[in-house]
């Protein structure tokens, strides 16, 4: 079921770390017609989808009092387990938030810089297979934390346990709807669901590529596609980098996993294990055989650049030697103890990951994700005299000389008053 092959055979090596996004013309035509009909028909195109594509019956909102109600039936260990999930995810976020600062660039010039946090924000949580409560968790606490005064999310089949997180969370209200139809309410409002600055969250190809669809009028995070880990080992122990693999490819029949190791015994003893251990049912023996498999490495360091290469969502080192040399990873697992599904529900950090190489440019969801940062510029008199003649300058060397002259006129006006504050 695994693949085994050599870091030299640079072909097999691509297809299994290929980052590339794949468009699907058909899905994209899709999607763009139904966030078309719900953008200009509101409601009754959003509610046609939902019933058609979610299966709703009722409300499309769920009320406060039905969220309270589910979430008495959520099993003790599970609410307390939502709750240490929670507390864990608002002290990472706290600690994420930008701060404000001001600094004298020279005598008379200020800058300062306020952060505010965004007026509302949706937050998608899957709801296909299984219920997703930690998805709540990961995109709503970060909202909350950073200030976000109006919270909303939405899941196609929110169970009891998505409204029990969604309550210790802080989210707003909660919607019964999913796909294309739910961004395109996020992103453009109708009478029922209202318009948000910013949707974040992972979901199917459908949520995905309506969201990069609606990104040029509403804020989104990053594409979040099917799930990946990499893991650099040169040593066991191979019963639990075998659980790893097999852990990760549990999400999605497209989800990748991949093991990094200059030890060919250990890639054998692994590849063995996730044959015997992969279940038969459900999707991770897909994922393994159409995207999982092992790279066999000269060296460590031919293994780090590999890594580095294909800037995986989740990447599993075995020390801090390793991890110092990491460029790119959208979430760095160090050491054997660092269960990399630790990460998915309790450690504090954000699950939500960048995918397909996007972490060669950001990392994953933080609260700073919800806030604005604004520059605030104080110029005295005797400031922009410090700067004005560059300002000038640079101005002209541009061509654009009305530039040049809102400066200059400001220039040659206090010139004047210190000549005639001279004279008298």
């Amino acid at each position: 079921m695994l693949k085994i092959v050599e870091a030299g055979n640079r072909k097999a090596v691509r297809a299994l770390l290929a980052a590339e996004r794949v468009r699907d013309a058909a899905t994209e035509a899709r999607v763009a017609a139904i966030v078309h009909d719900v953008r200009r028909h509101g409601d009754r195109a959003l509610r046609r989808y939902a019933r058609e594509l979610d299966r709703l019956e009722g409300p499309m909102e769920i009320s406060r009092d039905e969220m309270r109600e589910a979430a008495r039936t959520v099993p003790r260990d599970v609410r307390a387990a939502i709750k240490v999930a929670a507390r864990n995810i608002r002290a990472v976020a706290k600690a994420q938030v930008p701060k404000g600062w001001r600094v004298t660039v020279t005598r008379g010039v200020v800058v300062e810089q306020r952060v505010r946090p965004l007026d509302r924000v949706g937050c998608y949580v899957p709801g296909g297979r299984y219920p997703l409560p930690s998805s709540v968790l990961m995109t709503a606490i970060p909202a909350v934390v950073a200030g976000v005064p109006d919270v909303i999310a939405v899941c196609p089949k929110p169970d009891a346990t998505v409204m029990a997180a969604a309550l210790e969370a802080g989210v707003s209200r909660l919607f019964r709807l999913g796909g294309a139809h739910a961004i395109a309410a996020l992103a453009y409002g109708t009478a029922s669901v209202p318009r948000v600055d910013k949707i974040v969250g992972p979901g199917n190809r459908y949520v995905a590529a309506a969201k990069a669809l609606v990104s040029a009028d509403c804020g989104i995070d990053f594409f979040a596609g099917p799930s990946e880990i990499v893991i650099i080992a040169t040593k066991g122990p191979a019963e639990w980098l075998a659980a790893d693999l097999i852990a990760q490819a549990e999400h999605d029949p497209d989800a990748r996993a991949v093991l990094i190791t200059p030890n060919a015994k250990l890639a054998a003893q692994v590849a063995q294990l996730v044959e015997a251990r992969t279940p038969q049912e459900g999707p991770a023996k897909g994922a393994l055989k159409a995207h999982g498999g092992i790279i066999v490495t000269g060296s460590t360091d031919e293994a780090i650049a590999l890594a580095n290469d294909f800037a995986p969502e989740h990447l599993v080192v075995e020390d801090d030697a390793m991890a110092d040399r990491v460029r790119c990873a959208g979430s760095l697992f160090v050491g054997p103890w660092s269960a990399q599904v630790a990460g998915d529900y309790a450690i504090g950090s954000n699950h939500v990951l960048p995918t397909a190489g996007t972490a060669r440019v950001r990392g994953g969801l933080s609260a700073a994700d919800y806030v604005r940062q604004i520059t605030v510029q104080r110029l005295t008199e005797s400031g922009l005299r410090a700067i004005g003649d560059a300002v000038v300058s640079l101005a002209h060397a541009e061509g654009l000389h009305a530039h040049a002259e809102s400066v200059a006129v400001r220039l040659l006006s206090s010139d004047r008053s210190r000549k005639q504050a001279g004279r008298s």
